[in-house]
C-alpha cells in the first residue's frame, strides 16, 4: 500500500464517526449480526444446500422432519423441514435474500421521492409546499402499516388476478415506498429551509446559478447524515412491513417465500408440534430488525455533534 492509502487508512481509521463505532459494544454486536445476515443473504445460492424455489428438488416424504437436535431430526436438513419437505435452512437464506431485496428497494424509493418532495418544497414554497406538507400530515394521522396495507390491496384490485404472483415484489415495494416518504420530506424540507437563507446560497443564485445545482451540490450535502439515519431506521421498519404483509397473505406468495411467508406458513402448524417451521425465521427476523435498530441508534448519536 501507498503512503497516500496509509495516510487515507489512517485518517478513516481516526475519524471522528469510527472512534464512536469502536466506543459502542452494542454497535459492534449490530453490525457483526446484521452484517453476518446480509452476507448469509447475499451467499444463499453458495450456503443454501437445497433451492426452496426448485420445486423439483422438493419430496413430500420429506415434511416436517424436527431439527437435527431434536429426536427424528438429521444433519441433511439441519433446522428441519416444512409441510411440504422444504428444507427451513435453505428457505430463511433465499426468505432473508428476498426480504432484504424489497426492503432496500423501499427505502431507496422512498429516500428518493422524500428527499425530492422535501427540497422542491423548500425551493418553491407556497401552494405546493403547503400541499406536500398537508399531505405528509395527512398521511403521518395513519400508521405505516395501515397506508402500506390500503397501497397493495389498491393495486392488487386494479391489476387482473393473473398478474399478482409475477407482480408481487414491486406492489410490496411501492406499498412499503409510499408509506415512508414522508420522514424524509420533512426532514429534508427542515434543512433545506435553514440552508437556503444563509449567505453562501444567496450568493449563488446572485451568480445565477441553477436552482439545481445549488440544491444538489449546496443544500443537498447537509441534509445527507439525517438522511442516513433516516434510511436505516427505516430499512428496520421495512424489513418488519414486507413480514407484516406476507404474514397476512398480502406480500410475496408461498412459491417465492420471504421471511414473512415463512413463518405465516409455520403458523399453521405451530400448535400441532411443529414450531421450527415459524420459529425458526421468526427469531432470524427479530434478530435482523434488533440489530439494524442498534446501528441506526448508533449512526443517530454519531452524527449528531450535540450528543458528542
Amino acid at each position: 500500500m501507498t503512503d497516500q492509502g496509509l495516510s487515507r487508512w489512517a485518517a478513516f481509521w481516526n475519524s471522528d464517526i469510527l472512534y464512536e463505532f469502536r466506543r459502542s459494544p452494542l454497535a459492534i454486536v449490530g453490525f457483526v449480526v446484521a452484517g453476518s445476515l446480509i452476507l448469509s443473504a447475499l451467499l444463499a445460492p453458495i450456503l443454501a444446500p437445497y433451492d426452496p424455489y426448485d420445486a423439483s428438488g422438493i419430496d413430500l416424504m420429506n415434511g416436517l422432519i424436527p431439527p437435527f437436535w431434536s429426536d427424528g431430526g438429521n444433519m441433511t436438513f439441519p433446522l428441519g423441514t416444512d409441510n411440504q419437505g422444504r428444507d427451513v435452512f435453505s428457505g430463511i437464506l433465499y426468505g432473508l435474500r428476498l426480504s432484504l431485496t424489497i426492503s432496500v428497494s423501499a427505502v431507496l424509493l422512498s429516500a428518493l421521492v422524500g428527499t425530492a418532495l422535501g427540497l422542491v418544497a423548500a425551493w418553491v414554497g407556497g401552494w405546493f409546499d403547503s400541499a406536500i406538507m398537508r399531505l405528509a400530515d395527512i398521511q403521518l394521522s395513519f400508521p405505516a402499516i395501515l397506508i402500506a396495507l390500503l397501497v397493495d390491496g389498491v393495486a392488487r384490485n386494479v391489476l387482473p388476478q393473473e398478474q399478482h404472483a409475477s407482480l408481487a415484489m414491486p406492489i410490496v415495494i411501492l406499498a412499503i415506498a409510499i408509506s415512508g416518504w414522508v420522514q424524509y420530506a420533512r426532514t429534508v424540507r427542515s434543512i433545506a429551509m435553514v440552508e437556503k437563507g444563509k449567505d453562501y446560497v444567496e450568493a449563488a443564485r446572485l451568480i445565477g446559478v441553477n436552482p439545481v445545482t445549488i440544491a444538489m451540490r449546496h443544500i443537498l450535502p447537509n441534509a445527507t447524515g439525517s438522511i442516513f439515519v433516516l434510511g436505516t431506521v427505516h430499512l428496520a421498519i421495512a424489513i418488519l412491513t414486507e413480514a407484516t404483509l406476507s404474514f397476512l397473505g398480502l406480500g410475496m406468495p408461498p412459491t417465492e417465500p420471504s421471511i414473512g411467508t415463512l413463518i405465516r406458513i409455520g403458523n399453521d402448524f405451530l400448535f400441532s408440534g411443529e414450531w421450527w417451521i415459524t420459529i425458526l425465521p421468526g427469531v432470524t427476523l427479530a434478530l435482523l430488525v434488533l440489530s439494524v435498530n442498534l446501528l441506526g441508534d448508533w449512526l443517530r448519536d454519531a452524527l449528531n455533534p450535540q450528543l458528542r
